[in-house]
């Protein structure tokens, strides 16, 4: 199971990359593991101002759909057009090429309440 260790995580499985004022979010390995195959990515939050553990979109694999939860407060400015086209890019490639959003984040307290990867890795095991 890849978990790198330069990411935050929660406890509902999302991962969270901090530039500067900016943040990129994602699924964990463990969860498109745990998905499947990932037929749909949804996210219909772009330029919206949300709270930490609202709902930014879903994701739909063969087995079910599950909702994606924002890890941090922030307003939503990117969404991965490439995971549209191909969302098996969330299977392959979680932690690259199969990231979800963009947000600005509007309070950096909050990413302190995140895992660590170790602290994931006791999580999922």
């Amino acid at each position: 199971m890849n978990i790198p260790s330069d990411l935050k995580y929660t406890n509902d499985h999302e991962w969270i990359k901090v530039e500067g004022n900016t943040a990129i979010i994602g699924i964990t390995d463990f969860a498109q593991s745990e998905l499947g195959d990932i037929v749909f990515v949804e996210v219909e939050t772009l330029d919206e101002n949300l709270e930490k553990e609202e709902v930014f979109g879903s994701v739909e694999a063969v087995k079910t759909v599950s909702d994606l939860m924002m890890p941090v407060s922030g307003t939503v400015i990117e969404f991965n057009e490439a995971i549209e086209s191909n969302p098996e890019l969330v299977n392959s490639d979680p932690y690259g090429e199969g990231w979800m959003i963009k947000i600005e984040v509007t309070d950096s307290s909050e990413l302190d309440d995140l895992l660590s990867a170790d602290q994931y890795k006791e999580l999922i095991s």
